[in-house]
């Protein structure tokens, strides 16, 4: 029964940055896998990075390399710093627990990411 509020979207030119947090509702210390996932208009989920509890990370292969994911169990926030951005990166990105592959928690509103010059 977690929640999750993502923030830190915008508007940035290809090749910018922008750090993404996931806040929970509740402690996070006990989740083993949380993820990052994003939607482009007219198109499903896409998982793009997670974390275990032991630091281990994933990253799909269109963003890895330019994506790190990170958790701060202390203050119930999963970040996304996004560096080299391009217009493909343009979606809302969502964040969320995933057990056994499946994202389980409520879906959040997301937050947008633009990329354009």
């Amino acid at each position: 029964q977690v929640q999750f509020v993502e923030s830190g979207g915008g508007l940035v030119q290809p090749g910018g940055s922008l750090r993404l947090s996931c806040a929970a509702s509740r402690s996070i210390a006990s989740i083993n896998v949380m993820g990052w996932y994003r939607q482009a208009p007219g198109k499903q989920r896409e998982l793009v990075a997670t974390i275990g509890s032991g630091g281990n990370t994933y990253y799909a292969g269109s963003v890895k390399g330019r994506f790190t994911i990170s958790r701060d169990n202390a203050k119930n926030t999963v970040y996304l710093q996004m560096n080299s951005l391009k217009p493909e990166d343009t979606a809302v990105y969502y964040c969320n627990r995933i057990i056994g592959g499946v994202p389980v928690g409520t879906w959040g509103q997301g937050t947008q990411v633009t990329v354009s010059s």
